[in-house]
């Protein structure tokens, strides 16, 4: 029986969020919107973005993005009052709203970002719904992903 694989985010990438996969088990992932001023647009043309610590939190029925960090420009920043860590607006359907914010009411999930991306001249961003790993299922990850690249390297000698 094989796993189902998650649909990659289309597009350019800005900016990928590798300890959410390591510290979390992803399962349902969706691409929501993002409501931006202009600078921020701007310093993520540049890649001054930072989703590390990002998570999504629900409020009268609207997703908010918490604690992404966009540096802004020196040639912007004289213009405007700029708050890099600001709660930024998803734009999601009502129905997946309420999905997520069930799942994270009631099943104990976190909503977590995972990436950021251009779709046309759009910037997308990929939120899954995870669950926080155990000690040992980390070190279960690594062992996995050491025996994948050890398999990638026998493969590779013997073509």
């Amino acid at each position: 029986m094989s796993k189902k694989k998650a649909k990659k985010p289309t597009g350019t990438t800005i900016v990928l969020n590798k300890k959410a996969r390591f510290d979390y088990e992803l399962s349902d992932r969706y691409e929501a919107g993002i409501v931006l001023m202009g600078w921020e647009v701007k310093s993520l043309r540049e890649g001054k973005v930072n989703i590390v610590d990002t998570h999504v939190h629900f409020k009268n029925g609207e997703a908010w993005l918490l604690n992404a960090l966009i540096t802004p420009l020196n040639t912007v920043s004289t213009h405007f009052v700029i708050e890099p860590n600001r709660p930024r607006k998803l734009l999601l359907h009502d129905k997946e709203i309420v999905k997520l914010q069930q799942a994270v009411e009631q099943k104990d999930y976190t909503c977590v970002v995972t990436a950021m991306y251009w779709k046309g001249h759009l910037v997308k961003c990929e939120i899954a719904l995870a669950k926080g790993k155990k000690m040992h299922d980390k070190r279960e990850t690594e062992k996995q992903r050491d025996w994948n690249r050890e398999k990638q390297r026998l493969f590779q000698k013997q073509t």
